[in-house]
Parts: structure tokens; C-alpha cells; sequence
């Protein structure tokens, strides 16, 4: 396969606030063989030979806020701004427990503070694609089969229309299964176990949510990440990690650490389980902090249940898509008696930005 690239695309995503320190480039990721950027003419290599190192973006994203439309003649490029539908994926609860039969008019949707008008909404069991991304460092090595296991288990618990691709991390990153809906080839990309070196966590996010933005079939995004440490090998921080994840229109995030036993002091295992719990959270996923390896089969069943009992809701923002900055975003649901219900979702979006070859016409809608 080949390596993540930078997007030309900022499509509305999950955040934080606007204050997030400038992105500056990870380090590259050391290439085994000169990568190139995938096509879709582009034949999968077969998994036994699957070792491409995932590099991360290189740092040059648009800007997620820009002045008005642009338009250049002659050669060369335009901005080009659209209103886009603003999805929610929204997961509902009432305690713990799920719910399911809402309407439409169970819910509203409120945009910095306004009223928005839904004008989509859907809740059956739509097609998703997922990232396995899987810690493979050093300290992980005993605990990978259970961890494999589990995972396998919530892509057959799944859609059988939905695909997943296999991520590998340590001190680098490789993709060892493209996508695919094969759960033979998934195990094949999960058993690639050569568990060495450190923990470039924040890398290998940013790279397979890129992946996604680029690649997925679908528009519902889901990525699954498993580790054991905190990071101590990315050339992004965690702020920066959330804020490129949000340019890309990322995904929503299902951390599972495997934070017990005695590899780590409690300040390592607080800052893991604050990176873990943040990037979860501002994407609209759940963090899980299992005691045992004994664990893993009932987080993978739950988050499986959790994805496939989504609301997705859609809207129109009512500001204009030249308006500058992060878009905070909040759901609100309550019962058909007027009882309130909890709503997870991301907490906003940077709306999309998009640059085109100049067709001597700047189109707005």
C-alpha cells in the first residue's frame, strides 16, 4: 500500500477551541521502498507483503478559516465554498442504556448557541468504515492475540456491507491490510505482530483518520484505537492531533487503553488515559479503560452496539461558509413526555474549504 497524505480538503469536524497552538510537521516516517500516492487503479499487494510505512500528513493543510471566495484568470487555482450538510452522528442514552425509536422531533440542534433546522435524519444500520488502529510496541506483545480476537469479533458483529482496514504502530506505523471487507484478510493484517520499539500513537492517528478522509466508501467513519502506552514517538502533540483530525473531517474515535498491570508509573497512566479519553471525547467516541485483557470481548461488543445505534442528523448551518473559525455544536434529546436524554456527538466543526482547478467561475451554495 502507500503512504497518508495531506488532504486539499477542511470539511466540517469535531473539536476543540480555536486557540490550539500552530500545526507543525511530525517527522517523516522512514520509508522501506519510495511510496507514491494510492489511485484507485492501484492493486492491493497481498497482505503477507503488506509493510508500507503510514506517514502522516506533512503539515500543509488549508487554513480551516479563509476570507471570501477567490477567483484567479487564466491558469492556475480558485476557492471554492460550499454550504455543505452538516452530519451528526449521535448516539443517545437514557443512564447507561441506549435508545432507540426517536423521531426527529425528539431532537434539536443548536449551532453556537442558535437553533438549527434538521433536515435529514436517519437512524438505521447504515454501512461504516473503520480503522483498526493497534498498538504493536513493544509491551503489547502478550496481550495482541486477545486483542485480535476482539477486534475480529466487532467487524463480524457488524454490517457485512461495512469495510476496515488493518494500522500497526510502534515507533512507526504500517498499514497491513487495506480496506477490505474480508475477515480472513483483517485477520491476516492483524497478525502481523513484530512488537518493538516505542509508541508513535498521535502519528498513526492523524494518518489513518487522513486514510479515511481519502479513501473510505463510506460517510459514516469509525476508528478503533488500541493501545497499552502513552505516546513517546509522534512528531504531533495531542492538541495538534485533535485539531488535524477535525481539518480532515476525522472520524469518530473508540479508545481502549490497556493501562493495568505495572509497565507504567500513575503519571504515565493518567497522561495515557487523558490523551485517550480528549481525543474520544471530542469526536463524539467513548474512551475504555478495561483492568484485564479478560475485558476486551465485552468493550468490542459495546462499541459495536454503540455504532450501529447512531441517529444521524443532518443540517444547513444558517452562517455563511465565509465565516471564520470553529463551530461549536450541541444535541439535545428528550423522551416523547418531555423527559431529557443524554446526546453524545462531536462538539463541532471548521465548515469546508475546498481548492479546484480555476474553471474562470467561483460557484457558491
Amino acid at each position: 500500500m502507500h503512504a497518508l497524505g495531506a488532504q486539499q480538503t477542511v470539511a466540517p469536524v469535531s473539536g476543540v477551541s480555536q486557540a490550539v497552538a500552530p500545526l507543525t510537521p511530525p517527522t517523516p516516517l522512514a520509508s522501506q521502498t519510495p511510496l507514491t500516492t494510492p489511485t484507485p487503479q492501484t492493486p492491493l499487494a497481498p497482505p503477507t507483503v503488506d509493510r508500507d510505512p503510514v506517514r502522516s500528513p506533512e503539515g500543509d493543510l488549508p487554513p480551516a478559516a479563509v476570507p471570501a471566495p477567490l477567483r484567479k484568470q487564466g491558469e492556475g487555482y480558485v476557492l471554492h465554498t460550499d454550504v455543505e450538510e452538516v452530519v451528526l452522528n449521535t448516539t443517545v442514552l437514557d443512564g447507561s442504556r441506549l435508545v432507540p425509536n426517536l423521531k426527529k422531533e425528539n431532537f434539536q440542534v443548536f449551532e453556537d448557541g442558535v437553533k438549527q433546522n434538521l433536515i435529514s435524519f436517519q437512524h438505521t444500520d447504515v454501512p461504516v468504515s473503520i480503522a483498526l488502529v493497534v498498538d504493536n510496541s513493544g509491551s503489547m506483545l502478550k496481550k495482541r492475540p486477545a486483542v485480535n480476537k476482539s477486534a475480529l469479533d466487532l467487524i463480524q458483529a457488524s454490517n457485512p456491507q461495512d469495510e476496515a482496514f488493518v494500522v500497526n504502530f510502534s515507533d512507526e506505523a504500517f498499514i497491513d491490510q487495506e480496506f477490505t471487507s474480508d475477515v480472513n484478510r483483517l485477520r491476516d493484517g492483524l497478525s502481523h505482530i513484530e512488537s518493538r520499539g516505542g509508541t508513535a500513537l498521535y502519528d498513526a492517528v492523524v494518518a489513518s483518520a487522513d486514510k479515511l478522509a481519502a479513501d473510505a466508501k463510506h460517510p459514516k467513519q469509525v476508528l478503533i484505537l488500541i493501545t497499552d502506552g502513552e505516546d513517546n514517538a509522534s512528531g504531533l502533540n495531542l492538541e495538534q492531533t485533535i485539531r488535524r483530525v477535525q481539518q480532515l473531517s476525522g472520524p469518530v474515535i473508540y479508545s481502549v487503553g490497556l493501562l493495568f498491570g505495572d509497565e507504567m508509573t500513575r503519571s504515565e497512566v493518567r497522561h495515557a488515559r487523558r490523551a485517550l479519553e480528549m481525543l474520544s471525547s471530542e469526536t463524539g467516541g467513548m474512551a475504555f479503560f478495561p483492568k484485564s485483557i479478560e475485558n476486551i470481548d465485552q468493550i468490542a461488543a459495546e462499541v459495536a452496539q454503540d455504532v450501529r445505534n447512531q441517529y444521524m442528523l443532518g443540517y444547513h448551518s444558517t452562517k455563511p461558509t465565509t465565516e471564520p473559525g470553529f463551530r461549536r455544536v450541541q444535541v439535545v434529546a428528550q423522551k416523547d413526555g418531555g423527559g431529557k436524554l443524554s446526546a453524545r456527538t462531536r462538539t463541532g466543526y471548521f465548515p469546508l474549504v475546498r481548492v479546484v482547478k480555476n474553471t474562470g467561475v467561483v460557484q457558491q451554495k
